[in-house]
């Protein structure tokens, strides 16, 4: 194996170990200040359309594709700044606030987990809902909401529906908008989203459901929203309202959403049920059109009948 050989005797002075440390470090860091973004997805799509393209080339021999990959090396040098540059300006921001490396992390210890996350906004949103106060809170999964939370008042606070319940009263500083849980967390309150395009949903419901319904249309996110005039409370996920939910449904959306029950559907296409109740029996999509609940094999048996 003269290849591994070499390589060895290359890696065996230290000035080429300290290149590939060096090498490893900022690799590192540019995927530290993607992750928490909607660029960890950008960057996965990139990587794995330039794969497959060099594969085909390489593989089939193809000529012309592989001088035009080998003319967009150069290009990419210059586009990944232009791309990135929100993520990489974030990025030289927190190099320069030294405190944040100073920054102590026992907090992680503490983390009382996704269950009590559930149960305290479930909580919260039911005293919301008593007393009329309008509330939008979102929970952050996979896809990262840093680029939102920036736009909003920093809090990184324990989670806890007394917490909740003074942000959304109304006239405080913080009622306006939206607040982001991460964990056990709440990272950011006041903080703005965007609405949905939907022109139907658009023409149907407020602000705050819009913009719970947009931020799940361009994440994973769950957006918990209580509604000030009616005292409704309704969840947002992937474009759709599941809505008219009492704190003990909520809760339960939000653990099967969440996958803390992990409830399936089965092979005949059955929503999943609690107590012989569906989990979803208001579900709706932006455009107000009610989604049938009802099982298959109740649908076939009325027909048959």
């Amino acid at each position: 194996m003269p290849d591994l050989s070499w390589l060895l005797s290359r890696l065996s002075s230290g000035r080429s170990l300290i290149d590939v440390l060096v090498v490893t470090l900022v690799f590192y860091w540019l995927l530290w200040v993607a992750q928490g973004t909607r660029a960890t997805q950008l960057i996965r799509g990139i990587v794995i359309v330039l794969a497959l393209i060099y594969l085909l080339g390489t593989s089939l021999q193809l000529t012309t594709l592989n001088w035009l990959l080998s003319r967009t090396w150069p290009a990419l040098v210059v586009g990944i700044p232009v791309i990135f540059q929100p993520e990489l300006r974030r990025a030289l921001e927190q190099v320069g606030h030294t405190g944040a490396w100073l920054r102590p992390h026992f907090a992680a210890n503490l983390e009382a987990g996704p269950e009590q996350m559930v149960d305290e906004i479930s909580r919260a949103a039911a005293q919301l809902a008593r007393n009329r106060y309008g509330a939008l809170v979102v929970i952050e999964r996979e896809t990262g909401l840093q680029e939102y939370t920036e736009r909003g008042v920093q809090l990184d606070a324990l989670l806890t529906r007394q917490l909740l319940i003074n942000i959304f009263y109304p006239n405080s500083p913080l009622h306006d908008a939206a607040a982001i849980v991460r964990n056990d967390r709440i990272v950011a309150a006041s903080v703005v989203l965007p609405l949905t395009d939907n022109i139907s949903a658009s023409g149907q419901l407020g602000t705050r459901h819009r913009a719970a319904i947009g931020v799940s249309e361009e994440s994973d996110a769950l957006a918990v929203v209580v509604s000030e005039e009616t005292g409704q409370i309704a969840v947002a996920h992937n474009g759709r309202l599941i809505r008219n939910l009492d704190q003990d449904r909520l809760r339960r959306v939000l653990r099967s959403l969440l996958h803390l029950d992990r409830p399936t559907r089965e092979r005949s296409g059955r929503i999943p049920t609690v107590n012989g109740r569906s989990l979803f029996p208001n579900r709706v999509s932006a455009f107000g059109r009610a989604k049938p609940t009802t099982p298959r094999r109740d649908v076939e048996s009325s027909k048959s009948a």
